[in-house]
């Protein structure tokens, strides 16, 4: 048998993203084949795809031939956390941009496209929806026009349940909504507070419109800018990719039946040591992260 405890880096992540990571050039269906095999044992019981991890679990799999040919030791260039035959949903990495806007410059299509070809499932991967540059977390990737559009309509016409965690300048509100129009329309966001720092808060934050860069124009709007965004107010910090907003759990609806799916990505390292230099423990922080996840 071999034994994983969970660290921070997969902290609220699925079980099959988990396994994903460790057998990055399986089939995408495999993680799911070993765990409804009973093969995979999370704090030594059975669990579900959906089965979501924390610091300290404890997930043990059964060792066989075909498994230990397809471990690997290396992190895979593309962190899937879901994946099925229409999309993949991906962890961004903060700094990466969605497409490319420079040459030789690398983007999170053009580093998808040449994962899915490396494992052997080459195909043409379409943005559902984007994050910034300087965003971290959940983007949903389709693995073909027809998914792009099937997603998309959802998109337009329902939006997807989105909450991001913002570690802002100050401390604002305990709970607030921010409803000033964006570019001359109407536009809203509701945040409350997970945890006060001295002179930083960190923040649960859910856009209900989509406007561009909605999150990061509101929060200066309220005195209260994302850190590390220069743009729009923040402080520039050397240490970051990018800055601290990052797009922690996205929920939607699967076509022709297969039902709800809630995704969440974990937190990078950099903006969990941001938090620490800054008087918020990583305790503090993973705790109220598995509040917000509701396990």
């Amino acid at each position: 048998m071999l034994n994983f405890t969970i660290g921070p880096k997969d902290h609220c992540r699925r079980l099959e993203s988990f396994l994903r990571a460790l057998l990055p050039q399986s089939p995408f269906a495999y993680p799911r084949k070993l765990i409804k095999s009973g093969s995979i044992k999370l704090n030594g019981a059975k669990a579900t795809a959906d089965s979501f991890l924390a610091v300290g679990n404890c997930v043990t799999i059964k060792e066989s031939a075909a498994l230990q040919a397809l471990l690997s030791e290396t992190a895979p260039l593309l962190d899937i956390l879901y994946e099925d035959d229409l999309i993949a949903i991906v962890n961004k990495p903060s700094g990466l941009a969605m497409h490319r806007t420079a040459e030789l410059e690398s983007d999170l299509v053009e580093q998808g496209t040449a994962f899915m070809a490396w494992r052997g499932t080459a195909c043409k991967l379409y943005p559902v929806n984007r994050l910034d540059r300087g965003t971290s977390g959940t983007v949903i990737l389709a693995k073909s026009s027809t998914a792009a559009g099937i997603y998309g309509r959802q998109v337009k016409e329902t939006g997807l349940d989105k909450l991001y965690l913002a570690l802002v300048a100050g401390r604002p509100d305990d709970f607030g909504v921010i409803s000033a129009p964006l570019d001359g329309k109407e536009s809203e966001t509701r945040y409350s507070i997970l945890i006060a720092g001295e002179y930083c808060s960190l923040l649960a934050v859910v856009p209900i419109s989509g406007r561009m860069h909605q999150i990061r124009r509101h929060l200066e709007q309220i005195g209260h800018p994302v850190l590390g965004d220069k743009r729009y107010g923040g402080t520039e910090l050397e240490h970051l990719s990018g800055f601290a907003l990052h797009s922690f759990r996205t929920a939607l609806i699967r076509p022709e039946g297969a039902g709800p799916l809630t995704v969440c990505a974990p937190l990078p390292g950099e903006l969990l040591d941001l938090c620490e230099m800054q008087g918020i423990g990583m305790g503090e922080v993973l705790e109220k992260l598995k509040g917000i996840v509701g396990f």
